[in-house]
């Protein structure tokens, strides 16, 4: 069995595909392309620019989670 991936290896995975990539306008998640809602905080806005989805996989792999997915909620 392989270990999950570290925030950091998430977040270049993304970076080096960001046109498979959305950013939530409601709470900065990065969820797919094919997503209609996010599953975090269920908006149905998103900034799919290439540009802004490397930004913020670059920032959210450099820090700690803080933020409540629904996976904590089991």
């Amino acid at each position: 069995m392989n270990p999950p991936e570290s925030r950091k290896e998430k977040a270049q995975k993304i970076a080096a595909n960001p046109s498979a990539y959305k950013i939530c306008e409601g709470c900065d998640s990065i969820v797919t392309l094919v997503s209609v809602t996010c599953p975090n905080c269920h908006s149905f806005r998103f900034d799919s620019s290439s540009e802004r989805v490397v930004e913020q996989a670059l920032m959210l792999g450099s820090r700690e989670q803080n933020s409540v997915t629904s996976t904590d909620l089991f």
